[in-house]
């Protein structure tokens, strides 16, 4: 599964891409549509698609989950022009999109990738350094978005880190079908990883027990922050699948599911896990674009979401 795959020598393009690296006076919108003042360190606050199929990806989650697209005008960039377009959902600014084919390599590097909010994104870099991850990107100024540096954590999972300028999208009660409801890291190993994020964030760790059909329990690990989950971590459950960072869209009740996996092969893209029961709750289903940047579905009841910052998501 190629969303699956990150190609990690190509992601030093990315900031090259949007014109970030190299070129003054670029500016990103801020991920927040009001300046909050408050950053909730260790909280996944943005996600960014890279695709190699940016026109039938924008077709895809448009026919699937209303979202909309603005491509940012902003003169700039390696080539003349910003690449990025702020994805909507409702109005509501909840991602961007990167236009791969416009990147000076042949690697295919379409996935999602997560920003992770750092109070300190210099002491966050110097922790990757000092734990063995990778760095691709330093600390780079986007204007009102704040600093980014795309890294790779000591087991190889991408993320980016981001210390935002007019603070974080602050906690809701409520998460609107179609908007991203939560992330998981696939480790190969929990407990290193964990050791690493909580040097990062300064999380607490959280083992919740889960029931399973035959009588025995497994635990899933919450990280916390500001007493709340902010992230799942769990042993890599794809065999041979390198560790990553997966992201869950909420979708509303089971029938909405079905619906939407059902046209996801329609629409150009996969379906890589039917939809199934999970044992922390609700149903899922893992798809993939047209591009192969893979994601993942789950059911979550309005009437839980008011506790599921409590609970295991």
């Amino acid at each position: 599964m190629k969303i699956l795959t990150p190609l990690y020598r190509a992601l030093s393009m990315i900031l090259l891409s949007v014109g970030m690296t190299g070129c003054a006076n670029i500016n990103l919108p801020a991920v927040t549509q009001t300046p909050s003042n408050t950053q909730l360190e260790g909280k996944i606050i943005w996600h960014d698609l890279i695709s190699d199929k940016p026109l039938e990806t924008i077709e895809f989650y448009h026919k699937l989950f209303g979202w909309e697209f603005e491509n940012l005008n902003v003169a700039g960039g390696l080539f003349g022009e910003i690449n990025y377009t702020l994805i909507r959902h409702n109005g509501k600014i909840i991602g961007g999109l990167i236009d791969q084919t416009k990147l000076k390599t042949s690697a295919d590097i379409s996935q999602w990738v997560v920003l992770m909010s750092v109070k300190n994104i210099n002491k966050a870099v110097d922790e990757i350094k000092s734990a063995g991850g990778t760095v691709f990107t330093p600390a780079t100024d986007l204007g009102d978005r704040g600093q980014i540096a795309i890294v790779a954590d000591p087991q190889g999972a991408l993320l980016a880190f981001l210390q935002t300028k007019q603070g974080d999208p602050l906690d809701e009660d409520t998460i609107e079908a179609g908007n991203f409801l939560w992330n998981e890291l696939w480790t190969s190993d929990v407990d290193a990883a964990t050791k690493f994020y909580k040097g990062v964030a300064n999380y607490d760790v959280e083992d919740r027990d889960i029931e399973q059909e035959n009588s025995n329990k497994k635990q899933y690990r919450l990280l916390k922050s500001s007493n709340k989950p902010r992230v799942g971590v769990l042993l890599n459950p794809i065999e041979n699948l390198k560790p990553i960072w997966v992201s869950y869209l909420r979708i509303a009740d089971n029938k909405s599911l079905d619906d939407i996996v059902n046209q996801v092969e329609s629409l150009g893209g996969q379906v890589l896990l039917s939809p199934q029961d999970r044992e922390i709750g609700g149903r899922v289903a893992l798809i993939a674009g047209p591009s192969g940047a893979g994601i993942a579905l789950q059911t979550w009841p309005d009437k839980n979401l008011s506790t599921a910052k409590k609970t295991v998501k």
